[in-house]
């Protein structure tokens, strides 16, 4: 999976798990400051390719979306964000201008911006929040969050109190990647029925739905009733999809668009930059892995999976499809990420001697190895299957699109599949909750140890995670549950007069990939 953009802000959460916590943000848009220069106007085309060769099937529909994180450039030019991650990693306001945390950590009060309409012009405020929260958790196969959660309720106009029965360290974290940061309009929902409102979102964010061919087009248009004054820059936004990066590179040539959003076949960095085009790598909280099914043949036992380990060379392929612009990782954080470790004690790496030596005590080692249909994907999955054969293994690739993939992660019907394993804050997001706790949507792991390890790391402070992680990180190696490799790089293509914060520049200090601020996207001449 491609990586996602909203993984995360660091900040004291829980500082002390007694007493209150202050509003932690407020005012306006940091980004809007930085804007200058900018120019009134304009239609940009942006071009995406999610895995999926078409990212959109079910619509933008928060709950109902089946990969709200690889959509989360449409999601938030159309909702806005109840908070955005900004510079640094800090936590930005957006329409909601702060939080307190209550009652020893079980209590988050989100204070809602006043005065906001959605684009319907019905009244953006507490009780709208609320409805999208129970609604949300209403949804059993949404992406929610792992909240503990007792109750949602509000106090007056502008205030919504998430009531939780223990308390939930990464909450503000999760919401950077949760449903319940994009609101849509409890009455254009129920007007239009879920179906239609699907097809024509309803939100308060800086551009509103003039037409969307789900997986080909969203066609956007400036939306007058906005909060933010003077935003946003640009009349028109228009997204995408494209099949592959390749296409993308001719369809640019050709002026069809003016951005394009995470590139990521190495080969054709310096043809971006021939043609003309700002190409910006950006910072991966996410490292790619090979995800193993523990829960059946053949590594329910623990010897295949060390021959995963060993026939492994992370290196070469960094090397080979990564252009060495990051470095190997033994656990499941990247150095753009919280709590990373750059090893981990007693990790099994490359050593194809023993690979051997597993398979044939094994009497040979035979599985499907399901992969992404993105021709990045198969080019890790093919550098794999020859280092896999080298080893003696028989490997057969299962080239996916997203919605099959997550079929059969529902199905339990895989056996390893290479993946973008991980997050910003390890608690959320595809991160170690996910992919590892026994039962979870994605996981192939039924570990009653690891659970009890990823759940206490959610309900202490955070001065006291990174401790608990590590133990995980361990003990994840030590029954090999999953092949670290490398964060996966991906760059941000853009016409040489676009400019969006997240888009086209980097922060100083960079802590998680910074999202794009699409109400300050736009054109400097």
């Amino acid at each position: 999976m491609p990586r996602h953009r909203w993984n995360g802000g660091r900040f004291a959460l829980l500082a002390a798990l007694t007493g209150m916590v202050g509003i932690l943000c407020s005012g306006v848009q940091s980004a809007s400051a930085a804007a200058s220069g900018v120019k009134a106007g304009g239609s940009m085309t942006v071009f995406e390719v999610g895995v999926a060769q078409g990212a959109w099937p079910t619509g933008i529909d928060p709950p109902n979306d089946t990969s709200p994180g690889i959509n989360q450039d449409l999601m938030s030019a159309v909702y806005g964000e109840l908070l955005e991650l900004g510079p640094g990693g800090k936590v930005v306001p957006d329409l909601a201008t702060g939080y307190k945390i209550l009652d020893n950590g079980l209590t988050y009060e989100f204070d809602i911006r006043r005065g906001v309409k959605f684009s319907d012009g019905t009244p953006f405020d507490a009780a709208a929040v609320a409805f999208n929260f129970k609604r949300d958790f209403a949804d059993k196969t949404s992406h929610n969050p792992f909240w503990p959660l007792k109750s949602i309720t509000t106090s007056g106009q502008y205030k919504v109190d998430v009531n939780l029965t223990a308390p939930y360290s990464p909450l503000i974290n999760s919401m950077f990647d949760s449903p319940q940061n994009w609101i849509v309009s409890p009455t254009s929902l129920q007007k239009l029925g879920e179906t239609k409102f699907s097809l024509y979102p309803v939100g308060a964010g800086p551009f509103k739905v003039v037409s969307d061919i789900q997986n080909v087009t969203m066609s956007l248009e400036k939306n007058p009733l906005y909060w933010q004054k003077g935003r946003p820059y640009l009349d028109k936004l228009t997204f995408k999809s494209v099949q592959s990066d390749n296409t993308a590179l001719e369809d640019m040539e050709a002026g069809q668009g003016q951005a394009y959003i995470d590139m990521t076949t190495l080969q054709l960095v310096p043809a971006f930059k021939k043609a003309g085009f700002k190409v910006t790598l950006q910072p991966s909280t996410t490292p790619n892995d090979i995800q193993i099914n523990t829960t059946k043949p053949p590594f329910n036992n623990i010897l295949a999976r060390e021959a995963l380990y060993y026939a492994t060379d992370v290196a070469t392929l960094d090397k080979t499809l990564n252009g060495d612009t990051t470095k190997p990782v033994q656990g499941f954080t990247t150095p753009t990420g919280l709590f990373y470790n750059a090893t981990v004690p007693g990790y099994r790496t490359y050593n194809l001697a023993k690979a051997k030596a597993i398979v044939k005590q094994l009497g040979g080692l035979s599985f499907t190895l399901m992969i992404s249909s993105a021709p990045g994907g198969k080019l890790l999955g093919e550098a794999l299957q020859t280092m896999y054969t080298d080893a003696g293994m028989k490997v057969t690739l299962n080239p996916l699109e997203l919605a099959p993939i997550i079929a059969a992660y529902a199905s339990g019907n895989w056996q390893a599949t290479t993946q973008n394993s991980g997050s910003w804050d390890p608690a959320v997001g595809v991160g170690q909750n996910v992919r590892f706790l026994s039962g979870a949507r994605f996981s192939g792991v039924d570990d009653k140890h690891l659970d009890q390890l990823l759940t206490q790391a959610t309900r202490v402070p955070e001065e006291e995670r990174a401790a608990i992680y590590q133990k995980a990180a361990i003990y994840e190696s030590q029954k090999a549950y999953a092949v670290e490799m490398y964060p996966a790089s991906l760059w941000d293509i853009a016409a040489k007069n676009v400019t969006a914060p997240g888009l086209t520049s980097l922060h100083p200090q960079v802590i998680g990939a910074p999202e794009v601020w699409w109400a300050d996207a736009g054109f400097t001449s």
